[in-house]
């Protein structure tokens, strides 16, 4: 016993020995933080390096205090501070000076034609990088920037790799291309993807993209001219880094999606009753016993995998990066899916004590579709809900269940089996993508402030693909009169090649004597696009060719060339004031020798407030400027390669002309303009940058105007004034305006919590000014937005004074206790007659105001973001209420039955008329909150011998709030829309 107490009491002894000695080697260190002028940093954060845990913050007057070992490294950081170092020296109070971090206004910011730093931007340009991307199943490079950034709207289809809508500040036309210029890596590339591919987008792997610079004001987007005018998104692909050791980053990600809204149909219950409430025995009869939801039937839980596999470094003077990727997505319809390999490779070497830099980038990438039967989803709202899916007794039709005719024959009036269309149709194509450039960057020797850079780059597509529908398809037994026999068998190729070649001087000189920075560049473009289309007769299964499908040309080969002469000054005077000027001069083969060139300049004005002495020792302020500025920009996509050229093309079998008993094809002339030109559009500026408080809040406010001349629109002409029926030319004005706001903020920055926050503001407002292709003053407009229901109707109009795509409809009239009265419509112009000129302009598709808020909370290695978007003052026509809710289509003539939605207890009618098709009944404000994605990620650091590992799990559509209970609240006109997924996944990125 006395031993062990005192053994017990020897070990105490030396445990509190040790700890004395551990206590007298920690230290009370005290200090003061302040900035360059002195003044106090308050809430910096102060911790022990490679000790995380132990760390403080300062006070208001700038000071700290916290117990650490002698000798131990300090790391004081702040945002907008450059992170500083200390060694605690015993008791001594410790002064840390923070010196401003600059690297944002260094930032150097892609703007075409070359870059500058972020101070000297006197344009309206967000560059979005990789960080700051949305998070998830992301299939196409559009799909990052949603709701990321004031001014464009993003409009995305639920299919697999399907392109998406992209409008920056409302776009600039009509019936022309409103979608921007997309440049990838200094390659313009054509926004018509070719045959077989979803989009022009969906062959690059978003993977790969390391940021993209949207320039949306004139003054920023000039210097591309002619197809500038809806704006520019600057696409720079990853690349390897200077200096940089190799490093290998591996993602895996697997994700399930399901259809996140459907179609609110009768059940077959519901069905059944209501056709023994109205009909009679004829309609009875023809009742099933299957409870069959069609919906059920079509869509699934769709399944996806994305995995990539990048090698990155730099050897000496040679930075490179390399990746693979295999990405696999079904649709949540069935049968829909996509999958891309793609491949990049970037060298970025330099040469003779960096003079010469080199910049290679290549992007290969097979693509395989598989797209799905489409009129699948009307057919599964409308087929009857008490038949099966198969039936006993038809074989002759692949055993799926079919109407049959008096004959014994698929009924061609009667709904399609929505399984039969999706299983019974394959339409797969095969696209290869080949994109690349390589750039020679020379600063002159004897002249260093001199660089001349040489782009030479090509963009080069095939696709190929096939439809075959088997002989005993219901949904293709009309199209083969010959034999009985069906199906049919097409196919399809297309090549579509780019190539480019851009040379350009720059001078950039500090000019210390005259307190300036000079940048002028000045260059050359050459630009040829041809595509390659070969066209094929159809065929039946058994391959027999159906008759009047023979193509009037086999072999098509449009060509269009842009030949371009660009500058560019901007200088810098005092570090406050900035001025830069653009000048395009851009030559196009798609107009006649009197319209074939045309100018593009733009001027701009930026003062850097903060940078003046009144303002200087504001200590909370540290960006303020002002920019202003005007630009003209033009539009030339959209059209064809000819349209000034008087062509002539060899009718159809259907349009011959008979002479005795001999029938001959004969050369049409086509419709053209010779007059026709590329739209101008001038857009006035005005903005204001802010930061304060080291930048931990800081954004924008932009103010603009654009005015267009010149639509371009494709137009019905009178009879006898042209060769055809429509023409495209130059038919009008149109006006945009409009505000865009930015915050960005970090409201918390602590040593293990942070909070970051943005969000963006637009309000956007268009109106067509002129019209000046319509003769008629009564003429109400260009019709547009076509629907499905009655003959050729459509529901919107472009008229002078209303925005483009403005609904026109028909003024409902309803009874006293709020129901609608079928038939019945105000006589607006008091002739006592309802006709055309009783519909009138309400509302749009195009919101008043959008909004879009992006989240990050951090703690420790936990990190949690969100992503909402709304959209105010949409409106949307409800064309599968309209179309389908009628009693007259339920129990039709034809004694056939067609399934209906439920909101047919309140809104159906009789009979299908085209007035009530066009009634403002249907339009609903569709304004809505959406959660576009919520993700949860943690970071276990390194796991084993320097490789590291980051784990994610994110939610994609995750919500949406709206009045508007139809299938997508954001696309105009909801008619058999493809569903929204809402997706699940979960990412794993390894990085050794």
């Amino acid at each position: 016993m006395f031993n062990f107490c005192s053994r017990a009491g020897k070990v105490a002894l030396a445990s509190t020995l040790v700890v004395s000695a551990l206590q007298a080697q920690q230290t009370a260190v005290r200090g003061t933080v302040v900035d360059a002028k002195g003044e106090p940093v308050i809430g910096a954060t102060v911790r022990l390096k490679n000790n995380s845990g132990v760390g403080t913050v300062t006070d208001f007057d700038g000071k700290f205090s916290l117990n650490a070992p002698r000798g131990a490294v300090l790391v004081v950081s702040y945002i907008g501070y450059t992170t500083q170092e200390v060694q605690a020296a015993g008791a001594q109070h410790l002064n840390v000076i923070l010196q401003e971090d600059n690297k944002n206004l260094k930032e150097v910011v892609v703007i075409g034609y070359g870059s500058l730093q972020k101070k000297d931007l006197t344009g309206s340009v967000t560059s979005i990088s990789d960080k700051n991307f949305q998070k998830g199943a992301i299939s196409t490079p559009s799909e990052l920037l949603v709701g990321k950034v004031a001014g464009v709207q993003i409009t995305s289809n639920g299919s697999p790799g399907a392109g998406s809508t992209i409008r920056i500040r409302g776009g600039a036309s009509l019936n022309a291309s409103n979608d921007p210029l997309i440049v990838i890596d200094g390659v313009p590339v054509d926004n018509s993807a070719a045959s077989g591919a979803p989009s022009v987008l969906s062959t690059i792997n978003p993977q790969d993209i390391a940021s993209m610079n949207v320039l949306k004001d004139a003054s920023a987007t000039a210097i591309y001219g002619s197809r500038a005018s809806n704006g520019v998104i600057i696409i720079e692909t990853k690349k390897g880094k200077m200096g940089q050791n190799m490093q290998i980053n591996f993602s895996t990600a697997n994700s399930l999606a399901e259809a996140s809204r459907r179609v609110s149909m009768l059940n077959a219950d519901e069905f059944r009753s209501l056709v023994k409430a109205r009909g009679d025995k004829r309609y009875t009869d023809l009742l099933g016993t299957a409870n069959t939801d069609w919906q059920d039937e079509i869509y699934h839980l769709a399944f996806g995998t994305d995995n990539n596999l990048s090698i990155s470094g730099s050897t000496k003077n040679m930075p490179y990066r390399a990746s693979v990727g295999l990405y696999h997505q079904e649709g949540v319809l069935k049968t829909d899916a996509m999958q891309r390999f793609s491949q990049s490779f970037s060298l970025n070497p330099k040469f003779f004590d960096n003079h010469l830099s080199i910049d290679l980038n290549l992007k290969l990438s097979l693509t395989r579709n598989r797209f799905a039967n489409k009129d699948a989803i009307g057919s599964a709202v409308t087929f009857d809900p008490t038949q099966p899916v198969y039936a006993n007794g038809m074989e002759a039709y692949g055993g799926y269940f079919t109407f049959l005719d008096a004959n014994n024959e698929p009924n061609i009036l009667a709904p399609y089996n929505p399984v039969a269309l999706l299983n019974q149709k394959q339409d797969i194509s095969s696209v290869f993508r080949s994109l690349g450039n390589v750039k020679f960057d020379y600063k002159l020797h004897f002249f260093p402030d001199l660089k001349l850079n040489l782009n030479l780059g090509y963009d080069y597509t095939a696709g190929s693909g096939r439809k075959f529908v088997p002989a005993n398809a219901a949904f293709e037994w009309r199209r083969s009169p010959i034999n009985g026999q069906g199906g049919i068998n097409e196919s399809y190729t297309q090549q579509k090649r780019n190539l480019l070649l851009d040379f350009y001087a720059n001078y950039n000189k500090e000019i210390a004597a005259l307190k300036s920075r000079v940048d002028l560049m000045a260059g050359y473009s050459y630009q040829d696009w041809k595509t390659y289309t070969h066209n094929k007769p159809s065929y039946t299964a058994a391959g027999v060719m159906i008759p009047n499908t023979t193509p009037i040309y086999e072999n098509e080969y449009p060509q269009n060339t842009l030949v371009s002469y660009y500058t560019r000054l901007n200088w810098s005077l005092l570090d406050r004031y900035v001025f830069t000027a653009t000048v395009r001069t851009d030559g196009s083969s798609r107009f006649s020798k009197e319209n074939r060139w045309g100018v593009f300049p733009s001027l701009a004005l930026a003062w850097r407030i903060n940078q003046e002495g009144f303002l200087r020792n504001v200590k909370a302020l540290n960006d303020l400027k002002l920019r202003l500025g005007y630009g003209v920009t033009g539009q030339q996509d959209g059209i064809g390669d000819y349209s000034y050229i008087p062509g002539y093309y060899l009718s159809s079998n259907t349009q011959r002309y008979q002479l005795g008993n001999t029938f001959y094809n004969m050369y049409r002339p086509a419709a053209y303009d010779q007059n026709i030109k590329w739209e101008q559009t001038d857009t006035y500026n005005a903005g204001l940058d802010f930061g304060f408080f080291n930048n931990r809040l800081s954004g924008s406010v932009d103010v603009y105007f654009k005015k267009t001349k010149d639509l371009l629109n494709t137009i019905p002409v009178p009879a006898g004034s042209n060769f055809g029926n429509l023409i495209t030319t130059n038919v009008g004005n149109i006006e945009n305006k409009g505000i865009e706001f930015t915050l960005n903020a970090t409201p918390i920055q602590g040593d293990k919590f942070s909070w970051d926050l943005s969000y963006n503001l637009t309000i956007n407002r268009t109106k067509i000014t002129k019209l000046n292709a319509v003769e008629d003053p009564k003429y109400p407009g260009v019709p547009t937005g076509g629907i499905a229901g009655g003959n050729d109707n459509t529901i919107q109009i472009h008229s002078v004074g209303y925005e483009p795509y403005t609904f026109f409809v028909y003024k409902q009239l309803y009874n006293a206790d709020g129901s609608a009265i079928e038939g019945a419509y105000a006589d607006l112009n008091n002739d006592g007659i309802i006709n055309e000129r009783d519909r009138y302009h309400y509302k749009s598709a195009s919101p008043k105001a959008m909004m879009g808020l992006s989240t990050t909370f951090t703690y420790g290695k936990w990190s949690l973001s969100g992503a909402l978007r709304a959209s105010l003052g949409n409106y949307i026509y409800d064309n599968i209420t309209s179309d389908k809710a009628i009693y007259g289509s339920i129990l039709s003539p034809n004694n056939l039955l067609a399934n209906a939605p439920r909101t047919i207890y309140n809104s159906a009618r009789e009979i299908k008329d085209d007035k009530q098709l066009l009634s403002d009944f249907y339009l609903h404000n569709a304004s809505f909150l959406k959660m576009d994605n919520v993700s949860l990620s943690y970071d276990f650091g390194k796991i084993s011998r320097g490789l590291s590992l980051r784990a994610s799990a994110t939610v994609q559509n995750v919500f949406t709030l709206s009045n508007y209970k139809g299938i997508d609240p954001e696309r105009g006109i909801d008619n058999n829309l493809y569903p929204m997924p809402r997706t699940y996944s979960l990412n794993l990125a390894f990085t050794l």
